[in-house]
């Protein structure tokens, strides 16, 4: 597709090919050569080594003069989308809160993509081999907040996901079927809850309920995680759906006092 001429005359390559080059580490890959980022960005090598030396006198990626790594530094870039949300911190307590009553982990994500994002979390014991912190990402096919956020999209954007998503098999009960998706989607819609029982990583169960601004449109998730051994799914439905749908109705209170311009007190968040 071609780009209307106003809109290609404000296109700055070089910002497009160095976040290439920070997009190219991840969870799998957290150290790169010379060569390896090339390869993945589709630079040459002399480009490539001048976007990392760039990152690496701004303090973005560290080297060993073989090796190549982002730094801690590369947060601030992350966090100041977080900062300017008020979503993270109003939500907190709330689930604060709510790990208190049910003793289990409990977190808040965004869509992005094809992916969730985690952006507040209060958690108890660690139930999953990967760790989760602010700004993780997972699948949104195989994880509950990921299914409420899908299952929260208008009917096109719905569609065109269902046609490009990569629909992986990560564990043998997850559902790798865009049409068996779209029709648990559809279910997910419809009680306004999602649960997920071991899709993503074998003992993970995890329910999530929506967080809807003042439009009534789903712009966050909230679950709870537990493990398949201690909760079954009719007791996740029983004893961990009513205080969850109850911390989504707090956290949306005051996601919307917020955004009226209302201060927050007590009560509202209490």
């Amino acid at each position: 597709m071609t780009e209307p001429a106003d809109r290609a005359s404000e296109h700055v390559q070089s910002l497009v090919r160095g976040l290439a080059v920070i997009k190219a580490f991840s969870a799998t890959t957290p150290e790169l050569t010379l060569s390896e980022v090339a390869r993945e960005t589709g630079l040459t090598r002399a480009a490539a080594r001048r976007f990392l030396l760039t990152l690496v006198g701004l303090g973005y990626v560290r080297t060993d003069g073989r090796l190549f790594a982002l730094s801690p530094r590369i947060l601030e870039l992350g966090y100041a989308y977080l900062s300017s949300l008020s979503l993270p911190e109003v939500a907190e307590p709330h689930l604060e809160r709510l790990v208190a009553e049910v003793h289990e982990s409990a977190s808040v994500a965004v869509l992005d993509g094809e992916d969730v994002v985690y952006v507040a979390r209060v958690a108890t014991t660690r139930i999953m081999r990967v760790a989760i912190n602010i700004g993780t990402r997972f699948p949104a096919y195989c994880t509950s907040m990921g299914r409420v956020l899908l299952a929260g999209l208008p009917a096109g954007d719905l569609a065109d996901y269902l046609e490009r998503a990569d629909l992986r098999r990560l564990t043998a009960r997850t559902v790798t079927s865009a049409t068996a998706l779209g029709a648990e989607l559809a279910r997910v819609r419809a009680q306004g809850w999602a649960l997920v029982d071991q899709e993503l990583e074998e003992g993970l169960r995890s329910l999530a309920v929506p967080v809807r601004d003042r439009s009534g449109k789903t712009v966050a998730a909230v679950n709870i995680s537990t493990h398949a051994s201690r909760t079954t799914v009719a007791s996740a439905r029983r004893d961990l759906l009513p205080p969850l749908l109850a911390t989504a109705a707090r956290i949306e209170a005051d996601l919307h006092a917020t955004a009226a311009g209302t201060p927050l007190t007590s009560s509202s968040s209490g």
